[in-house]
């Protein structure tokens, strides 16, 4: 078979890594990214890759594409949701690669749901594009463990190093016609949706093992879980649980100890904090509380 012609939609670090990569050993026409994604962008202007930057949508991006003669298109990472006439531009396929095991965790930050869910397990999935999102045919599927101690940056380190393999493992299939599309069952399918800094914000009154994983899943780089102590954010990064004793009636969220670390009272244990962040000094004080 002829080498193929692709067509690259990404964005951000991991779309980057990405493209880098595929470029190496495969025809690119076009790439597809947003405005923040400086590194993309140098790297087409470098290799002489035509390169359309901003929102596709409402056919902005339609008469960009409609110059290449496109097989194959790969969506990376990319930000914005793609409609029929980039969908429907190449001759043989439009496949997107989502950070979950789907039809679990179709949506934004899957990985991050996933911690924050304490699943066990996640993975890179392979599938068609399609006016649904994250809901078309599979192509290929590959799980990946979630540590008890990983972050959401530990999780996406492991994505930036098999994401490049299983792109390249998937043109290799459509390459040599080996594709066995596998039809999702939407009935499994659950849903998350976008997430911001400011969806941070600890709950004292959760499970302390909901508070730890709701912790570790946004720790550094990430802009972190946050609670606030007389009205002063408090960044937290790192948490773990402690044997410190309390009352049943004493409010969650109430500081226990500050001897041997802050610790702070959970429904159903007490919490230890080991690394957090403020923007000016705080002085943390025994039966002072968090809010939230």
């Amino acid at each position: 078979m002829r080498n193929l012609y692709y067509g690259i939609l990404a964005s951000g670090t991991l779309g980057s890594l990405c493209l880098e990569k595929f470029h190496k050993r495969h025809k690119i026409n076009f790439v597809l990214t947003d405005s923040r994604s400086i590194r993309i962008i140098e790297f087409c202007k470098t290799v002489n890759i035509a390169v359309f930057v901003g929102n596709p949508r409402n056919g902005k991006a339609g008469e960009f594409i409609n110059k290449f003669l496109t097989d194959v298109i790969f969506s990376i990472n990319y930000i914005f949701i793609v409609e029929k006439d980039i969908i429907n531009h190449p001759k043989k396929l439009a496949v997107n690669f989502h950070g979950s095991l789907l039809p679990k965790y179709r949506g934004r930050t899957p990985h991050v749901w996933a911690i924050i869910n304490d699943e066990k397990e996640t993975g890179i999935s392979a599938h068609l594009i399609t006016d649904e999102c994250d809901a078309g045919d599979l192509l290929f599927q590959e799980r990946i463990s979630i540590s008890s101690d990983m972050t959401g940056a530990n999780l996406l380190s492991k994505f930036n190093k098999r994401y490049p393999v299983i792109i390249s493992k998937v043109a290799k299939m459509i390459e040599s016609g080996t594709i066995n599309l596998i039809k999702q069952d939407s009935s499994k399918a659950t849903w998350f949706g976008k997430r911001t800094p400011s969806d941070g914000m600890i709950n004292w009154n959760w499970q302390k093992e909901q508070i730890r994983n709701w912790v570790r899943a946004q720790a550094n780089p990430y802009p972190g879980a946050f609670s606030y102590y007389k009205h002063q954010k408090v960044t937290i990064h790192k948490v773990e649980y402690s044997d410190y004793g309390f009352h049943q009636e004493d409010e969650n969220g109430k500081i226990l100890d500050i001897s041997r670390g802050i610790i702070v009272k959970s429904p159903n244990g007490a919490i230890r904090i080991l690394d957090y962040h403020t923007e000016i000094p705080i002085d943390f004080i025994k039966g002072g509380k968090f809010d939230g």
